[in-house]
C-alpha cells in the first residue's frame, strides 16, 4: 500500500499514454516525480494485465479509474473482473449522458446509477460520480448535482468531486465537500487562475481556490485520495503534476 494519499490522474498526460510503450514511459516519469499512485483515464488500447504489469513494475498502485458508463451498466462483471485484476476498488462515472441533463434526467440517472453501483458493489467496487460545471444549472431551485445526490442512494453512489469545476459553476468547493461528508472517498484537486477575464486551469496552489478551507473540509469529510488532475496545462504537463504534488505536500497532504 502507498504511504501517500496523493495520486496523479493520467488524463493530465493523455497525450503521452496512447500506446503501451507510451504508458510505460509515462508511469516511469510519474513515479520519478514522487507519486505513488495513479488514476487511470483516457489511456490508449492496453490490456489490463499489461497495465497491471507496468504499474507494478514502477512500484505504483491504481487508486481509481474512469470507466465508460455504458460498460458499467451493461457489462458489470467484466468491469469487476478488470478492477480486481488491477487491485483497484474505486471506479468513477466521468459524466452524465447528454440526454439526461434536465431535472427529470438527473433524477432518472440517479436511480439508474445507484442500481449500477449496487451491482458493481457486489464485486467489491465503489462507484462515484465526477462532476463538471454544467451540473450546477438550477432546475426549480435545485442544481442538477443536488438532484443527482438527493435522488441517489448515498450508500451506493459516492462522489468524486472536482474542485475546479465546482468553482467554475459558481459553487463553493469546501461547502460541497462538507455536504458530502462520508460520501466522498476521492476528490479531483485542481486550481483556477485568471488571465484577464478568462478562467484557466492551474497547478494546485498556483491559482485562486481557497485551499486551506478545501483541505480542512476534505479531512473532516473522510476523503481518502487527493487526485491531481489538470485538464489543460500552460507548461509541460509532467512539470504541472510535479508542482501540484510539491504544493500539496507543503500544505500538509501526505
Amino acid at each position: 500500500m502507498p504511504t501517500s494519499q496523493i495520486a496523479a490522474q493520467l488524463y493530465t498526460v493523455r497525450d503521452f499514454t496512447k500506446t503501451p510503450a507510451d504508458v510505460a514511459r509515462t508511469l516511469k516519469k510519474v513515479k520519478q516525480l514522487g507519486y505513488e499512485a495513479v488514476q487511470c483515464s483516457a489511456l490508449g488500447p492496453i490490456e489490463p494485465a499489461e497495465l497491471k504489469r507496468l504499474v507494478d513494475g514502477e512500484g505504483l498502485s491504481i487508486c481509481a479509474t474512469h470507466t465508460d458508463y455504458e460498460r458499467m451498466r451493461t457489462e458489470p462483471q467484466s468491469v469487476i473482473d478488470e478492477h480486481q485484476l488491477l487491485g483497484c476498488k474505486y471506479v468513477a462515472i466521468s459524466s452524465i449522458p447528454g440526454a439526461d441533463r434536465s431535472a427529470e434526467g438527473f433524477a432518472r440517472f440517479a436511480k439508474e446509477a445507484s442500481d449500477v453501483a449496487r451491482r458493481l458493489g457486489e464485486g467489491g467496487l465503489v462507484v462515484s460520480y465526477h462532476n463538471h460545471s454544467f451540473e450546477l444549472e438550477r432546475f426549480d431551485g435545485r442544481t442538477g448535482l443536488e438532484i443527482l445526490y438527493d435522488e441517489s442512494d448515498p450508500d451506493l453512489l459516492k462522489s468524486e468531486l472536482d474542485t475546479y469545476w465546482i468553482q467554475h459553476g459558481g459553487g463553493d468547493p469546501a461547502a460541497w465537500i462538507r455536504n458530502l461528508k462520508g460520501r466522498i472517498p476521492t476528490i479531483h484537486v485542481k486550481d483556477m487562475e485568471m488571465q484577464g477575464s478568462t478562467q484557466l486551469f492551474a497547478e494546485v496552489g498556483e491559482g485562486n481556490l481557497n485551499w486551506s478551507a478545501i483541505l480542512e473540509a476534505c479531512r473532516d469529510s473522510g476523503v481518502e485520495w487527493y487526485i491531481v488532475e489538470q485538464d489543460t496545462c500552460q507548461r509541460d504537463p509532467f512539470e504541472s503534476l510535479g508542482i501540484s504534488l510539491r504544493n500539496l505536500k507543503a500544505m500538509g497532504v501526505e
